[in-house]
């Protein structure tokens, strides 16, 4: 019988490690463009790391834990593999830290990609200048038991995004984007097309090449937008 809410998916498939490097050259605004604008995690979970030239891609692994309990987080370091990102479902609870400096020390020595969590971490003064990418909702003091339950390698929500196991995690100054991994081929050439065409825009702005804004007034004249030249009076 299925103990729900007390379980562990010991494997599961993961995208090519090359794959994952790939969205390293690409902003995660370029990515979630070429997603409908879908698929973002909260802003109000930040990149903790004051270094702005962080970037996460990897393998989502994933954990549900009750709020003040990291017994499943600390499950999940022990499976996770090189180009894992842990992610963890602490029901966005603001009062107790998941994990410290400690355990993200340890999952860089494993090669991990990064930790994403809907919850609180502490030790942020030497988390910070780590380079290592963590992305939380906020900074507690207060640590977690670790007395369970929770699961881990099951669907879980972050952030206000169901994450799979195997979904791609990409993160940045920006915020963090997931990738369904069946989808990942295709979503990295828009956002290769995007970045490109983003990049000769930008060079001429630069050089104050005159680029044609029409399309504004177009827009403004189809969706009915009213146009005053005075006010009476």
């Amino acid at each position: 019988m299925s103990n729900l809410g007390f379980r562990i998916v010991m494997n599961i498939e993961r995208p090519p490690r090359e794959l994952l490097e790939k969205f390293k050259d690409y902003p995660t605004p370029d990515i979630a463009d070429c997603m409908n604008r879908f698929f973002c995690v909260t802003s109000e979970i930040k990149m903790i790391n004051e270094t702005s030239r962080l970037r996460m891609a990897g393998s989502a692994l994933t954990v549900k834990t009750r709020p003040i309990d990291n017994l499943m987080v600390h499950k999940a370091l022990d499976m996770a593999k090189p180009g894992d990102v842990i992610v963890v479902d602490a029901s966005g609870d603001m009062n107790s830290a998941i994990l410290g400096e400690i355990m993200v020390t340890m999952a860089m020595k494993k090669n991990l990609a990064g930790y994403l969590i809907d919850g609180c971490i502490r030790d942020s003064g030497a988390i910070k200048k780590m380079d290592f990418p963590v992305f939380a909702r906020g900074i507690s003091p207060k640590g977690p038991y670790k007395d369970g339950p929770g699961e881990v390698n099951l669907p879980v929500s972050c952030g206000g995004i169901i994450i799979k196991p195997g979904d791609i995690i990409v993160g940045d100054e920006d915020g963090v984007v997931v990738i369904p991994p069946d989808q990942a081929e295709y979503i990295l050439e828009k956002t290769k097309e995007k970045a490109e065409k983003g990049k000769k825009i930008l060079e001429k702005v630069k050089k104050g090449i005159p680029r044609d804004r029409s399309w504004i007034d177009k827009t403004l004249t189809e969706k009915g937008c009213e146009i005053i030249n005075n006010l009476p009076g």
